[in-house]
């Protein structure tokens, strides 16, 4: 069977690091549960200086992704500066989410260092970002906003989100949210915003909104409980929920063309591309008309979909217009549990993937082992040691040449360790509250940035994810190659089972075998080769050939290439080598 497939995809891998702009720069140890912004401190806009971005450069990152820049309601009070204050009891976390966006056209003041002159230092760190040879990306949250949403930032002349709904009926292609005539809001019981030691006249376990609005993850009641996305309201693209999903998409929502405004205002401050949060929960219909506005106006802007249904994955690309879906339900989750050593786990679901569920898109899709939703690597939730990944990340960067994303404080195997307040001790680092990471400030290093207080482990940690994105980057079998499945030819050869994957990456001037060995034990492998790839290759009768190692330089060789190529491979690890 040839399993062979080629990767027509642009000669540039997009390589993605995701960083929290509250978190990346905050030099503050504290973490004290639920603490202030003057407690725990917080990251800014200036903080991630040509320095910074020089940094992120040097590890061959081609964009960053600056998570929670717009405005979102916080229980931090900016009243001072004509920010209307937003009511706790619809705010999750001391800080908030970054996802409850309160004003579409304005920045978090949390990450101005002169509040008043916030939206100039966000458009200055896009004007270094440029300057660095790196991209920006920000993020579009289309599905919802906060319950306290009012842009007092738009400008003049642009209808508010809501601003013309009659609240009088529950549904109408012309409302922008969807209403609960007669029933007043309820705050979920079980809420203590801030935590015990937060004070505020506001934090009475109510929140005015009346009639209701539909809550954020669907929920067409009064009264959302608290594992619902309460602080949010749902936003109406013309599809009538409470009638079997019927659409009204012609005449155009007046909200398509408020949110089409909207991002064509970020484009033009210098966003180079969108992550769009939960694309699922809004029509398809929308994203094939907005994405080409856009494009229209924009043409080398890129759209990246957080999506987690396979079955739709080619509806949101082909009529949506997506440039790249997430791949968590798919090689994430794959990878995950061999990581983890999980006893069912197995390559053969890799083989699955690409060949049935991936088919003709892979090159679509943005393959990570972190992001701000997912738990860290090295956290007792996952894999408990950040160098258990290196076999999956390995694979994440080199399968396709979709692009990949590094999660900030992966590199330095940051492992999310306790509660800072809203947001559990559950391996993740918090995107409510207020907090630091602080394995990821032994590389801040009081603003030097220089790694000077990272253990060894960490140092050489950080050393492979720059070797890994390097190849990745300079690689033309890894940016615009063709795909060979070796685990077909290998599965009952020496030392083969169902943890070691075994690929080839390949054009005319760059050939790369790639193995990931995710078992706990060293491996002893005997790697063959398909007679008609030797023959394209011009190897088909050479009696010996080297290939050198490009994560660690070391040579292997073979006295007859048709035979195999044996290779030692360590518990846990992985090669790349060229040949």
């Amino acid at each position: 069977m040839n399993t062979a497939s080629h990767q027509n995809q642009s000669n540039s891998k997009i390589i993605i690091y995701q960083l929290l702009v509250r978190l990346f720069g905050n030099q503050n140890p504290t973490n004290k549960y639920y603490g202030s912004i003057e407690e725990n401190g917080c990251g800014k806009f200036n903080d991630i200086n040509d320095a910074a971005l020089q940094e992120i450069r040097k590890m061959n990152f081609s964009h960053v992704w600056f998570t929670g820049v717009i405005q979102h309601a916080t229980m931090t009070d900016y009243a001072y500066y004509n920010i209307k204050t937003d009511d706790p009891d619809v705010v999750k976390g001391r800080a908030g989410s970054p996802y409850a966006i309160k004003d579409y056209y304005d920045v978090d003041p949390d990450l101005a260092i002169d509040v008043q002159n916030r939206m100039p230092e966000f458009e200055d760190l896009i004007r270094r970002t440029h300057e660095n040879g790196l991209k920006a990306i920000i993020d579009f949250v289309p599905n919802h906003v906060a319950r306290t949403y009012q842009s007092d930032a738009k400008p003049a002349g642009v209808k508010d989100i809501g601003e013309d709904d009659d609240d009088s009926k529950a549904f109408s292609p012309q409302n922008d949210f969807y209403y609960l005539p007669g029933k007043d809001f309820l705050v979920p019981g079980d809420v203590n915003p801030g935590g015990d030691e937060f004070q505020s006249p506001l934090k009475d376990g109510m929140f005015n909104e009346s009639p209701a609005k539909a809550t954020g993850n669907d929920v067409f009641s009064e009264a959302p409980s608290i594992n619902d996305w309460y602080e949010t309201i749902k936003l109406n693209y013309g599809v009538d929920y409470q009638n079997g999903h019927q659409t009204h998409f012609d005449p155009i929502p007046p909200l398509w063309l408020k949110l089409r405004d909207i991002l064509l205002f970020w484009a033009g401050k210098g966003a180079d591309g969108f992550r769009c949060d939960m694309v699922e929960m809004v029509p398809v219909e929308f994203w094939g008309w907005i994405i080409k506005q856009v494009k229209e106006a924009f043409p080398k802007i890129i759209f990246i979909a957080e999506a987690y249904n396979p079955d739709v994955y080619r509806q949101y690309i082909f009529d949506g217009g997506f440039d790249y879906l997430y791949d968590k339900v798919g090689l994430y989750d794959t990878l995950k549990k061999l990581t983890c050593n999980e006893y069912e786990a197995s390559v053969y679901e890799i083989r699955d993937q690409w060949q049935h569920q991936q088919n003709g898109i892979t090159q679509h899709l943005l393959r990570f082992m972190e992001n701000h939703d997912e738990v860290r690597i090295a956290s007792n939730s996952f894999a408990g040691d950040a160098w258990l990944a290196v076999p999956a990340m390995i694979l994440t960067a080199t399968l396709s040449s979709g692009p990949v994303m590094i999660y900030s404080g992966q590199e330095v195997g940051e492992p999310a360790e306790g509660t800072t307040g809203f947001s559990s001790s559950d391996g993740r680092t918090s995107i409510f509250d207020y907090c630091a990471m602080p394995e990821f400030q032994k590389w801040l290093n009081g603003g030097k940035m220089d790694g000077a207080k990272l253990s060894e482990s960490q140092q050489d940690l950080r050393g492979f994810y720059t070797k890994l994105l390097e190849i990745s980057a300079n690689h033309a079998a890894i940016q615009t190659g063709a795909f060979y499945d070796l685990l077909y030819l290998n599965e009952n050869d020496r030392g083969f089972n169902s943890k070691v994957y075994p690929f080839l990456r390949y054009t005319d001037q760059d050939r790369l075998l790639i193995i990931s060995n995710f078992n706990r034990f060293e491996v002893n492998l005997q790697v063959k080769f398909p007679d008609d790839l030797l023959k394209q290759f011009g190897l088909l009768n050479t009696d010996h050939h080297t290939f050198t190692g490009l994560l660690s330089g070391h040579k292997f060789s073979s006295n007859n290439v048709q035979q195999g190529l044996i290779v030692n491979l360590p518990a846990g690890s992985g090669v790349i080598l060229s040949f």
